[in-house]
Order: structure tokens, then sequence, then C-alpha cells
């Protein structure tokens, strides 16, 4: 379930309106909400890195790195076609984040295109040995959204439905929209691109926190960064009991 943007946002204008510490306009609104579901999302692979070298432990719902991969599964696509291919030039999808296993569908079964660095290629495709094969390709990254595959011509030529990956998505960009009514703006969830935070529904509470402090920084507003501190400290606490 994702969290309601809605939600946040009243959660963060009636945190911020608490003393007179100020007011954050639907535009700023959106412009930190994607900042800190961004940062968020970010970390949880920092996250599940430090995790995973622990032991962990067999209970069913507090493993630190099942609870992670929990959060991340939401983002997990499979076998996906290319959007474009150009000879042996992939490009990748267009929300593609993080690039898992590549599949090329040589037959009838998929082979898993193997990453190789540009100099390994090099001595590979200078051996016949190593060369890549169709039962054994290899891929270099050209660039963020390029791939090309070895052998460059292979029997059966490279098409978007013959190279699929594996990949993490990127969270959609949030998008609080509204209608101004009586000069006060009013939340629309209807309107065509009105867009929900896609990061688990847990994550409210630090969508909510992180949004303040940034608040704080970004408009020089101190007050919100002390009290997206001492928020976020109390939840830490609670988490603690």
């Amino acid at each position: 379930m994702a969290v309601n943007i809605d939600t946040v946002y009243q959660r963060v204008l009636a945190l911020a309106n608490k003393e007179q510490r100020g007011y954050i306009t639907p535009q700023e609104f959106n412009l930190l909400a994607n900042h800190a579901q961004m940062d968020i999302f970010e970390q949880y692979f920092y996250d599940l890195n430090q995790f995973d070298r622990g032991e962990g432990n067999d209970l069913e719902y507090s493993d630190m790195v099942n609870i992670l991969e929990e959060k991340i599964s939401v983002f997990e696509k499979f076998k996906v076609a290319m959007s474009a291919m150009s000879g042996n030039q992939a490009t990748l999808p267009t929300d593609t984040y993080r690039l898992g296993t590549v599949f090329y569908a040589a037959g009838s079964y998929d082979v898993e295109v193997e990453k190789v660095g540009k100099k390994e290629l090099e001595y590979m495709l200078r051996t016949s040995l190593a060369a890549p094969v169709d039962a054994r390709p290899v891929y270099v990254r050209k660039s963020d959204t390029l791939l090309k595959i070895f052998p460059s011509s292979p029997s059966t030529s490279y098409t978007t439905s013959n190279i699929t990956c594996n990949y993490i998505a990127k969270p959609a960009v949030v998008k609080w929209t509204y209608n101004v009514v009586n000069d006060n703006a009013l939340y629309n969830a209807s309107a065509s691109d009105a867009q929900n935070f896609e990061l688990h529904q847990s994550e409210e509470g630090e969508l909510v926190y992180k949004i303040l402090e940034l608040a704080g920084i970004t408009l020089n507003k101190p007050g919100l960064v002390q009290l997206a501190g001492t928020e976020d400290l109390q939840k830490v606490q609670n988490e603690k009991l």
C-alpha cells in the first residue's frame, strides 16, 4: 500500500504551522516531497548492504534484511523488454534505477548476458576461445541508459522481445494536486497528474520528518529543522520501547 500524499502534506502543514513556524506552499511541498522520497529510497540499498553483513534473526516480522527487501520488492521488475534495440545496442526501460540481470532469448530458453568491463571485452574479442557467442553473450555499459551486447552479430538478431532485464524501478514523481477555492488550495485527488508516494506505508512518518527538515534548510526556516529533529528523535525512542 502506498503512502497518501495528502495525508503527508496535512501532517507537514500541521507541524509547520505549530507555533507559527511557517507555511509550505503546494509547489514547495512537491519539490521537497520528491527529494525526501528519493533520499529514503536510496537509503534502502545502503541499509540493506549494512544489515546483510550481520547474522540477522529468525523472527518472521522483525529481521531487518527481510523488512528492507519487502520495501524494495514493490519496485522490482522482472524480464522487461528493452525500450529500443539498434543492432547490438540496447536502450534500457525508461524507469530503470538499478539494473539487475540481462537476458537473451537465444532459442527455447533464456541465457544470462554477463556484464564485463570494456578492457576485459577487448581481451575476449581477441581470443577465439573466450569470444562471446550466442550461448554465452556479454555486455558492456555504454551509458546510464545504453548497453552494448556481444557477439555483435548473433545468429538470431537482437530485438526488444528477446533482450530483457530485471531491474529496480525509480519511484514515480509525486505530486499534490489541487484546485483553488476561495483563495485556498484544496486537494484534488482526481487530477490526471496526481501521484501518491510509492514507498511502503511504514515510511509515512519518515517522509513527514524528512520534508520538514528539508523545508527548514531550503526555505531558511531553522525552526522547522529543530522541529523535525525533535519529532524524529521521539519516533526513534518509541521504536526502541
